[in-house]
């Protein structure tokens, strides 16, 4: 009975060719056998690129402004995440404003089918006409399957319904399921760039003008003005002739003295 209670719930969709039906034949022992078999359709890719700006970092708090200019705040950024810059990982403790971030976000669907056949090999042990048929498999358990509404079977080359098996049949069955499904891959990298470095501030105390001195050539007052052919006239001859008479009249003086020097 524990048996029986575990295998409650189990729900198969019995196909074959095609058709919505069970396939009843001979068969010796039990066993269940499971195939799976995976078909892909064409990925498809979109790729989203974001780009923002390190405006602060405290601690493990990141603010960064967007290319739109929105202001985004990421607390408690983890220690394992990494952007590359010139080729170094590094962490939200190696961020500084002025960082250029870009996040690249490409994203894969890839469509696939999933099929699975089941094949079921038992005897008849109960039949719940027309839910479920119960039967027992090659290891001694008792496994419980639901029916299809409107469940057809094949019994000795006979179609038949649920209500047609009858306990202690030998029943072989396959199960064909197919699941669709979308599997979606994230692959996101993150890069960046150093901030442009300062300009140079020039230190206090340094002199930064240099004066250059050009020597001009002084040309003396003779080379610069043409030597005059004549001397000018700086004086007149009446000084000239004041001294001669002045020295008529002291020889007249002279020559005098002496005469009445003789008389």
């Amino acid at each position: 009975m524990n048996a029986m209670q575990r295998t409650q719930g189990i729900v198969s969709k019995w196909v074959i060719a095609g058709g919505a039906y069970l396939v009843v034949a001979l068969a010796g022992g039990a066993q269940v056998r499971t195939t799976n078999k995976i078909e892909h359709g064409a990925p498809t890719q979109s790729v989203n690129v974001e780009r923002a700006e390190v405006v602060s970092v405290t601690g493990n708090d990141l603010i960064v402004k967007m290319a739109d200019g929105e202001l985004r705040d990421f607390p408690n950024v983890p220690e394992n995440k990494t952007v590359t810059v010139d080729g170094k990982a590094l962490t939200i403790r190696d961020l500084k404003p002025g960082m250029k971030l870009e996040r690249t976000t490409v994203i894969t669907t890839t469509p696939r089918m999933i099929t699975t056949v089941r094949t079921v090999t038992g005897k008849v042990w109960h039949v719940s006409a027309p839910n479920s048929v119960i039967l027992t498999l090659e290891d001694g358990t008792n496994q419980s399957f639901k029916i299809p509404k409107g469940q057809k079977f094949t019994v000795n080359g006979q179609v038949t319904d649920a209500f047609g098996l009858k306990k202690g049949m030998n029943v072989t069955a396959t199960a064909v399921t197919e699941t669709p499904e979308t599997v979606v891959a994230h692959e996101v990298k993150h890069t960046g760039t150093m901030p442009p470095p300062p300009p140079e501030i020039p230190q206090q105390g340094v002199t930064l003008l240099v004066v250059v001195v050009h020597p001009t050539p002084v040309e003396s007052a003779a080379a610069a003005e043409p030597a005059p052919t004549k001397l000018p006239k700086t004086a007149t001859s009446l000084p000239l002739i004041g001294l001669l008479g002045a020295a008529l009249c002291t020889f007249a003086f002279g020559l005098r003295a002496k005469r009445a020097l003789c008389s």
